[in-house]
């Protein structure tokens, strides 16, 4: 199933923050990330964003593609959006370096639309 154009977006913005996890973490030490309140919080943001947009996700799309962990997507960015004391920093570094490179791969196998070219995350 081919998205619609909302669903495009959405699913762009999912994309694009996954690559910015990737990017941040990329060769980061946990060591190092735990020292680095910055880039604790930035990693948060990006994958708050990244279940954003999963939730607003049309249900025809979601339940057309059962391979992505949308329930589980849509949990971590309420865990984020509502619990922020409690965040658990080794829970968040295997969803940023373990999970998200998979989402990655399963959003890189869908066909989207060419992204517009004034939308940037």
């Amino acid at each position: 199933m081919r998205p619609d154009e909302r669903d495009a977006a959405l699913l762009w913005d999912m994309l694009e923050y996954s690559r910015l996890i990737g990017q941040i973490t990329k060769d980061l030490a946990y060591a190092l990330y735990l020292k680095d309140r910055k880039l604790q919080l930035a990693v948060e943001r990006a994958v708050e964003v990244v279940g954003e947009a999963a939730r607003h996700v049309s249900p025809a799309f979601k339940e057309a593609h059962p391979e992505i962990s949308w329930r589980g997507i849509i949990a971590q960015r309420n865990v984020l959006a509502h619990e922020y004391g409690e965040i658990k920093q080794d829970r968040l570094w295997i969803v940023a370096t373990e999970r998200i490179p998979k989402l990655l791969e399963l959003l890189d196998r869908l066909e989207l639309p060419p992204k517009p070219p004034d939308s940037e995350p």
